[in-house]
């Protein structure tokens, strides 16, 4: 073969055009964060829509808020797990002490304490946005997911509870779900917080007790018992309780409205301190996904860290990472 023929070396594929010494940096997003190609934001888009067009048929409005606040808003009246160990906080260039926002109640309380006196009452609100904690991400949990908020502001009475756990059963409906795939558990924070006083719990330490009776099925049992014996709360004292008669008037109006997978549950009293009253969580029913989706409750008194007269409220959050377990296990459809 003559050397004009001579066949060329094969190709190779060229190296990362680095720097001196420096390695090419990693494609991965942030540990715990998605990034979203084309498919998997048409599964966000009907996450995202149906959440809006149900929150909207309520009559909700929607308001937004910045990721940013200043991180002594979550120290006073959240939880001591998400404040301590899970916030996202840095000094900024001000010196000022700053947190990307892990949950959205405080945000809308800041947001109402600011216009208390102009704003009319009852107000349905609605928000979607982006929530922040530093967790280990595992399924069902991630580092930044995105919530549905719904809040109703300035009703005392229980047809609030009633209003607000509807909408919750109608978005689960919404998703294509069915009444036997999911169960809405329902307590009653201020009775269990009585009972557990007149057993021998001081007052100071019921939101520690709250904390841990939230954390079961979250962490090691035996550890959870030790740190309630050492609150002086016997895990034995919550199962003598019966159902409270604002429970039992709760069903009964739920059933009314064909809200028939509904539960008291003794033990879900919810891990946030702002919690005043009845709670509510809806768990998944399937075996492979048997975990709570979210859930809420009232809260009367956060609005008075600002100095503002107190609105009663009730209200939910929801999360897109695990309604799509759900709608995944379920074999739901995940987009229109």
């Amino acid at each position: 073969m003559s050397e004009g023929n001579t066949p060329l070396p094969p190709k190779t594929a060229s190296a990362p055009l680095v720097r001196g010494d420096k390695k090419p940096l990693s494609t991965e997003p942030y540990k715990g964060v998605r990034d979203f190609y084309p498919e998997d934001m048409a599964v966000q888009n009907h996450i995202f829509s149906t959440w809006k067009k149900v929150a909207e048929g309520f009559g909700y409005q929607e308001y937004a808020a910045s990721i940013l606040e200043p991180a002594e808003l979550y120290r006073t009246k959240g939880n001591e797990e998400i404040v301590d160990e899970q916030m996202f906080t840095f000094t900024d260039r001000g010196g000022r002490e700053a947190a990307l926002r892990p949950e959205m109640t405080p945000s809308l309380a800041r947001m109402v304490a600011a216009r208390r006196k102009s704003l009319k009452f009852p107000l349905r609100w609605f928000s979607i946005g982006s929530m922040y904690r530093y967790e280990r991400p595992q399924r069902g949990r991630r580092r930044e997911h995105w919530q549905l908020n719904c809040d109703l502001m300035g009703i005392a009475g229980i047809e609030a509870e009633v209003e607000i756990i509807s909408l919750a059963h109608a978005l689960m409906k919404a998703f294509g779900a069915k009444d036997k795939d999911f169960v809405i558990k329902i307590g009653d924070r201020g009775r269990v917080a009585k009972a557990i006083q007149f057993f021998g719990v001081s007052k100071e330490n019921i939101p520690a007790v709250f904390r841990l009776i939230d954390k079961k099925g979250k962490m090691p049992e035996e550890e959870r018992r030790e740190k309630l014996d050492a609150l002086g709360y016997k895990m034995e004292t919550i199962k003598i309780m019966t159902v409270s008669p604002p429970v039992n008037e709760l069903k009964e109006r739920l059933k009314a409205r064909r809200i028939e997978n509904v539960e008291f549950e003794e033990d879900i009293v919810r891990g946030f301190d702002y919690y005043t009253g009845l709670v509510f969580e809806v768990f998944d029913t399937h075996p492979d996904n048997r975990r709570s989706l979210f859930g809420g409750g009232r809260y009367d008194n956060l609005l008075e860290i600002f100095g503002a007269e107190p609105v009663p409220t009730v209200g939910f959050a929801m999360g897109d990472v695990t309604i799509r377990d759900f709608l995944e296990t379920h074999k739901l459809p995940l987009s229109k």
